[in-house]
């Protein structure tokens, strides 16, 4: 049989999932990753116990999908954005103030660049335009400056700079190949002219980079789609338990991955074509959630990141929405509280998670209202705890809470729970209405992420967006657009389109409420956008 591997590697995990042509997924496993946190701001991993997970992934996954070596006949990786950092002869160079090599991986979400992100924003360089207008912490060329300035061993030391999805991509076949997806969206590769802009590196402080013409980070870039040189090198198809030469495709980034496997799905028997994809919206929800869009022109959305050529979808603009916290701050808001312990007991007695035991009293305490989002009449809150990726680009921006009583009971961290979610819903209708104002027609979501698992995060998109939500049939979409890129550097399809269009299936639908609750969620948008007005007239007071 002929199946493909998906591998994912996400902020605290690697995972592999095997499929076969239809995109059905035939078995999977996961590995968790370390995290190291060693002052605020700084997060940290090391890609030897990240490749370590990738390999034991894939062995249980194909154990469980009972696949042998030769069935496989593709594999793709995607992975966080975050910065690698390898030495000459390969090894790990430490990113670290203390030094120690192993943690040699600034995750996406270390915000340590704040500064050096400002200072490049503040010079108003023409690249700025496809990453919105403003530059994030958690892109990499404020990373690599920071590196440049605060610890010049590092930068001494380090003979490839590597996006997480390139350097999967290199450790399994020994070929220093960049993704197109990887370069341009993190890195300010201008796809669309196929060129580093070496004037920028110049103005921001890295002109270094560009005077040893950018081999540290990257001068072969390609699009998603074909194969890296002989496949899997000797090395690693004896670590990963596949057969050497096994073709590999050109990485994608994790979120980007789930746009593969989500946005191709045919709705009411019709296949999208590119006029369709305007309107469809991919949501990929976890620690942080990724909102993805492609049309075919450049589409500027201010705030929202892009337009990126190519960068997804082969031959269509990508748009990049997100929020730098949604799963995070629901499970924060949730663990934080002073009932969270009592709640943790709960759901283990009761065999099951602390959502459904919020959710069953979210339903109690609704009983008597005209709909169940009615009961957050009075709170309300500003999810920006992680600052906000878009369409606002200010890191800095923090949370807010509106409406909270003297009491800490269960009641009041379910109260709390819905009013959370329904900030993250409120953060979606914000970019989803920044990209239609721009030119987009988006009228459906297609979701996918740990968010999706919960009903009322669901119902609450659904209502608060407007828009059709729908799932995929195969609910880990993630893995899945890792697969086709798999799939498609076998040669079994001809294209990612094709690839998309066989593999990818819709499940359940969702549709948004209307009536009175579309116009409390109306209401209580105007107090989402005035919680943001009035934070910041607080910062101008205290300045």
């Amino acid at each position: 049989m002929a199946a493909y591997i998906g591998i994912d590697v996400g902020t605290g995990s690697a995972r592999a999932g095997v499929f076969d042509g239809t995109g059905k997924m035939l078995g999977q496993a996961s590995r968790d990753i370390t995290i190291w946190r060693p002052q605020p701001d700084f997060v940290e991993q090391s890609s030897d116990d990240i490749w370590r997970a990738c390999c034991e992934s894939v062995a249980e996954a194909m154990g469980k999908a009972g696949v042998a070596p030769g069935d496989i006949k593709g594999i793709g990786f995607d992975a966080t954005c975050s910065l690698v950092a390898l030495d000459a002869d390969n090894g790990p160079v430490s990113i670290n103030p203390t030094g120690n090599d192993e943690q040699n991986v600034i995750v996406w979400m270390d915000h340590r660049a704040i500064d050096q992100a400002e200072r490049i924003n503040a010079g108003g360089h023409k690249v700025l335009d496809y990453v919105g207008g403003v530059i994030s912490p958690e892109m990499e060329t404020p990373k690599l400056l920071w590196l440049r300035e605060n610890s010049p061993d590092t930068w001494k030391r380090t003979a490839r700079f590597f996006d997480l999805p390139d350097f999967l991509t290199y450790r399994a076949t020994g070929v220093d190949v960049r993704s197109l997806c990887s370069t341009v969206c993190k890195w300010t590769y201008l796809g669309h002219e196929n060129r580093w802009d070496a004037d920028y590196f110049k103005a921001i402080g890295l002109g270094d980079l560009a005077d040893e013409g950018f081999v540290r980070i990257g001068t072969n870039v390609r699009p998603m789609g074909e194969t890296i040189g002989d496949g899997l090198s000797q090395q690693a198809a004896g670590e990963l338990g596949l057969l050497p030469g096994t073709p590999v495709g050109i990485s994608i980034i994790d979120a980007h991955a789930g746009g593969l496997g989500l946005l191709g799905a045919a709705l009411d028997g019709i296949a999208p074509d590119a006029a369709a994809m305007e309107k469809r919206l991919a949501l990929i929800g976890g620690t942080s959630s990724c909102h993805m869009a492609v049309s075919r022109e450049a589409t500027f959305v201010p705030g929202v990141w892009g337009p990126y050529f190519s960068a997804m979808v082969p031959g269509l603009w990508l748009s990049e929405g997100g929020q730098s916290a949604s799963g995070a701050l629901i499970d924060h808001v949730i663990f934080s509280h002073a009932r969270a312990a009592e709640l943790k007991d709960m759901a283990e007695a009761s065999d099951c998670t602390v959502y459904e035991i919020l959710n069953e009293r979210l339903d109690k305490l609704g009983e008597g209202s005209a709909f169940a989002a009615a009961i957050t009449s009075d709170l309300h809150v500003l999810p920006y705890f992680h600052g906000n990726r878009s369409p606002r680009a200010d890191p800095t921006l923090r949370g807010v809470v509106s409406g909270l009583k003297l009491s800490d009971s269960l009641d009041d961290l379910a109260l709390l729970y819905l009013a959370t979610i329904q900030a993250v819903a409120h953060g979606t209708r914000h970019i989803i209405q920044s990209m239609n104002n721009a030119g987009y027609a988006i009228d459906t979501v297609f979701a996918c992420g740990g968010g999706t698992k919960n009903p009322v995060f669901l119902r609450e998109h659904a209502d608060i967006t407007g828009c059709k939500i729908v799932l995929a049939q195969e609910p880990e979409a993630v893995l899945l657009g890792s697969a086709i890129l798999g799939a498609v550097a076998s040669g079994d399809f001809a294209d990612a389109l094709s690839a998309m269009s066989a593999m990818n299936r819709a499940g359940a639908v969702i549709e948004p409420a209307g009536g009175e609750i579309a116009t409390f969620h109306a209401a209580k948008h105007r107090v989402f956008a005035r919680m943001y007005d009035d934070f910041m007239a607080y910062r101008e007071l205290m300045a």
